[in-house]
């Protein structure tokens, strides 16, 4: 089958779609999709059964980072995955597509059939990723103020940091903050007037005429105080 096209009819839909991803993972998500659609033609219904040795071929990523790749679009809708007996099949969402020409539209099966297994389906036009996730909406809603992504994260639930699969970053960095303000708020802290009027009495008992004229009043039954 000849993989080589004149044009890609993929609109900007789908990179504003994936602006939730920080910089690197859109960016090797991207391309992990544009390998997907080196194979999935219209004729085809978009639909291409590919191994990850394919992409990695076409990519240079990793295998880790394919699959990791694979499952962030199939959560945000872009591609769907039915496993099969031979490997998986990618199925492109045509919402995020213009429309070819060449060839009569073709409808995806989006219900689940008994050969298939997925975990979104493509009849959804806005993914469960964006509507309910509060981490996504909180990382897309300060874009670049990371000091103000971390704070924000930190007061969600620990259960719902740890989960996290797509902005594991940001959510490393506030569960430390979250720990390190549990930590602090445990912590005893002792006023500052202390610690002054304790090192100066360190001082004045480290003096060896201060406590040389301890000993004299002892040995003399003298008790200073007792005069003021």
């Amino acid at each position: 089958m000849n993989t080589t096209r004149g044009f890609l009819h993929i609109t900007y839909k789908l990179y504003h779609h994936m602006n939730i991803l920080d910089g690197e993972r859109k960016s090797h998500c991207l391309n992990v999709f544009l390998s997907v659609m080196k194979y999935a033609w219209k004729k085809n219904g978009y639909k291409a059964g590919l191994r990850h040795e394919t992409i990695h071929k076409d990519t240079g990523l990793c295998r880790t980072t394919i699959k990791s790749c694979l499952e962030t679009l199939n959560k945000l809708n872009i591609v769907k995955s039915i496993r099969g007996r031979s490997g998986k099949t990618y199925i492109v969402n045509e919402m995020f597509l213009r429309t070819e020409k060449l060839y009569e539209p073709t409808q995806i099966d989006v219900k689940p059939t008994q050969d298939s297994r997925f975990t979104a389906t493509l009849k959804e036009t806005i993914p469960s990723i964006l509507d309910g996730n509060n981490i996504s909406k909180i990382v897309k809603g300060f874009a670049g103020d990371k000091d103000k992504i971390i704070s924000q994260l930190s007061q969600l639930p620990l259960d719902e940091l740890k989960d996290e699969k797509v902005n594991v970053y940001f959510c490393k960095l506030a569960i430390q903050k979250k720990e390190d303000d549990e930590r602090d708020s445990k912590a005893t802290y002792v006023h500052g007037d202390k610690i002054v009027a304790a090192l100066s009495k360190i001082k004045k008992q480290s003096n060896p005429r201060y406590r040389a004229k301890v000993e004299y009043n002892k040995r003399n039954g003298i008790k200073p105080w007792e005069n003021k």
